[in-house]
């Protein structure tokens, strides 16, 4: 723009700045394409518009693939005038899936990590919630599509636990 108006590159920058027109930014956004997108949605709002007495509710998602890293250096502390140092190189070894769980509440991160990530590991880390939240007489898990959330084994956990609901956001909406 600078080169087209004849100006200085410091001009176009004070010009910008002060409008605060910031061009190198760029939005996305994608759309739902969910066939159910209007039901999950009025469930989800729903459920914040009209809360029961006394229930946990909680936000469950999962990393399914995190890096286990090792610094090959050790980490350089804090001393006076030096902030802590890393060094760049580190060794990998394996992924594992990490669940998590915000309970809206209070807050507070409930995490499990896994040997792999299936039906068996999600359905083990929704009882560990259930343990923690017996006080609750309602527990709402909002969570996403993914697969593992509709199989047998997590149907069966939710047949034996009554108090439990999903509830699952549209596609591209979490």
């Amino acid at each position: 723009m600078a080169q087209a108006l004849e100006l200085s590159k410091s001009t176009v920058q004070r010009v910008w700045a002060r409008i605060r027109l910031k061009p190198h930014r760029l939005d996305c956004y994608m759309a739902s394409n969910d066939l159910q997108f209007e039901e999950k949605s009025a469930d989800f709002i729903g459920l914040c518009m009209n809360l029961p007495r006394h229930p946990a509710v909680l936000r469950v998602d999962e990393k399914t693939a995190i890096r286990a890293l090792d610094r090959l250096v050790p980490v350089l502390p804090l001393s006076a005038g030096l902030a802590e140092r890393h060094g760049l190189e580190y060794c990998r070894h394996w992924t594992l899936p990490l669940y998590a769980a915000l309970e809206v509440k209070t807050e507070a991160v409930r995490g499990m990590t896994a040997a792999r990530h299936t039906a068996q590991w999600f359905s083990a880390f929704l009882e560990g919630l259930v343990e923690r939240a017996e006080w609750a007489k309602e527990i709402h898990v909002v969570l996403d599509n993914l697969s593992v959330h509709k199989t047998n084994d997590v149907q069966r956990f939710l047949a034996e636990n009554h108090q439990v609901r999903f509830h699952f956001t549209p596609t591209y909406s979490s």
